[in-house]
């Protein structure tokens, strides 16, 4: 799509750029869409739940009566959309912790503009899109109120223009969607009438674009959107751009079809055909078998059973067994329900387990990095505009991720007072599985160690570097030593 750009360039952006862009995404827009409507386990995404009964075909031009065709389980197992939570829950479960200078203001603006726009939930969403779809997208926008906001834009409707072949960098984006209006050129007012909506997004400016069959877009609005950059990108889940859970939807499907046949298998059980040994039933000896559940026989050698097939439980399940360790093998995902994962696997057993998962997730987290950092570029430059932050003040946040595991308390305590002078406390503390907010923690540190060198010295005989909250590593020691006292 980036052969876009130097068209744009040169002719400004059009009605033709537009409609050829849309259609030139339809690939990508399909496979993103069917991917997601897999995940919510809808008919029109999962293979297994629109598959029809076996049709058999007329045997020597005469119908035959059967009965195994009358049983059609259709059972999703939902391995793609395990993978995807597994991932999610791991990398997102303990929220982005975002670090700035507290001391030019740049923390504050940061936080509020986190806890105004639900900022943990909101990268949660961002990262199941790219995890499910291959990629995902966001919008920051000026809210009514003069705030700057930000929402998830769906894969979807999202083409991300970039000279760098990345999409956390664009030149250029582009959001098309449908929205309906009333009635149709006055005949009836109570039609819903679509609407195709396009809103072309460059440095400075946002055009929207407005068409009522897909296909003639007419510029219908122009203003500018209030950044110094292109406000929509989008945040990879990988460099192919590839869902976690794509390479192995052949194999859940086959896992699908192999538990659905023989959920069938058992189910047509009841529907076995009764065979008579040495005895003949007639339509009357039938009807009151049916009523009575009783079967008279006249000879000992008579005999009545149904006719079922065997089926090898070790096969299907050896089958079973296989596939689903095929799935989470290729997918570099975890089955946290599995017995090793109780209470007797820690430390370097855990890690070994994790490291696939692991790697997936470091890869995820470098992509959101990436998307983040061009966030707070955009945000820095309307928020220097209202003189809350430089231009670069962007280079100065660090995001932090951390493992959304079980903790334990107890060896993470003592791996801490192992490093301490050892590393740096902002490192040390950072280790901490319950530290959320390292500068927060750090603040909370030099607060009791002033409240403990009061109570010691008094306030008139404070040192002046502890009275003011000076001293950062002066402060923190302070504390570790009041704590231990």
């Amino acid at each position: 799509m980036n052969e876009y750009i130097p068209l744009i360039e040169q002719d400004g952006i059009t009605s033709k750029i537009i409609r050829v862009m849309i259609e030139d995404h339809k690939p990508d827009h399909d496979r993103t869409v069917r991917l997601y409507e897999r995940y919510k386990a809808s008919a029109a995404g999962v293979p297994i739940l629109t598959r029809k009964p076996i049709k058999f075909e007329d045997v020597k031009g005469e119908k035959i009566a059967r009965i195994d065709d009358k049983v059609n389980n259709k059972i999703n197992n939902a391995f793609d959309a395990e993978i995807a939570d597994t991932k999610v829950g791991y990398l997102f479960g303990s929220p982005v912790t975002y670090n700035a200078d507290k001391e030019k203001g740049l923390a504050e603006t940061i936080s509020d503009f986190n806890k105004r726009n639900n900022v943990e939930d909101a990268d949660s969403e961002l990262g199941k899109k790219a995890t499910i779809c291959g990629y995902g997208a966001r919008l920051l926008y000026i809210d009514p109120d003069g705030n700057e906001s930000t929402m998830t834009v769906n894969p979807w409707e999202s083409i991300i223009l970039s000279e760098t072949d990345d999409i956390t960098n664009p030149k250029y984006a582009l959001r098309y969607y449908k929205t309906f209006s009333w009635g149709g050129n006055g005949t009836n007012p109570d039609e819903k009438i679509d609407i195709y909506n396009a809103d072309f997004y460059d440095g400075s400016i946002v055009y929207h674009f407005e068409s009522e069959d897909g296909a003639d877009y007419l510029l219908k609005d122009k203003r500018t959107h209030m950044f110094d950059y292109c406000p929509l990108f989008g945040v990879p889940n990988n460099q192919e751009m590839k869902g976690d859970a794509e390479k192995v939807l052949p194999l859940i499907d086959a896992y699908d079809r192999t538990l659905s046949d023989v959920s069938n298998e058992i189910e047509q059980y009841r529907l076995a055909y009764l065979v008579a040994k040495g005895a003949f039933l007639d339509e009357e000896d039938q009807q009151n078998m049916k009523q009575t559940g009783v079967i008279n026989l006249d000879d000992k050698d008579q005999d009545v059973n149904y006719l079922t097939k065997d089926l090898d439980d070790d096969i299907i399940e050896h089958s079973l067994n296989r596939m689903e360790e095929n799935i989470l093998r290729f997918a570099k995902s975890v089955n946290f329900s599995d017995d090793s994962f109780g209470t007797t696997i820690t430390g370097v057993a855990m890690r070994y387990k994790l490291m696939a998962l692991e790697h997936k997730a470091i890869t995820m987290e470098r992509k959101m990095t990436a998307g983040l950092r061009y966030q707070f570029k955009v945000l820095c430059s309307a928020w220097a505009k209202k003189r809350l932050a430089q231009p670069d003040d962007y280079l100065q946040i660090d995001f932090q991720f951390k493992r959304n595991l079980p903790d334990d308390i107890l060896s993470d305590a003592q791996a801490s007072v192992a490093l301490k002078g050892v590393v740096s406390e902002q490192t040390r503390l950072g280790l901490l599985p319950f530290v959320t907010n390292v500068q927060e923690e750090m603040d909370r540190m030099r607060e009791d160690a002033i409240r403990a060198a009061e109570n010691v010295y008094g306030p008139d005989t404070l040192p002046n570097n502890q009275n003011k909250g000076d001293g950062e590593d002066e402060g923190t020691r302070t504390a570790g030593e009041g704590n231990a006292d």
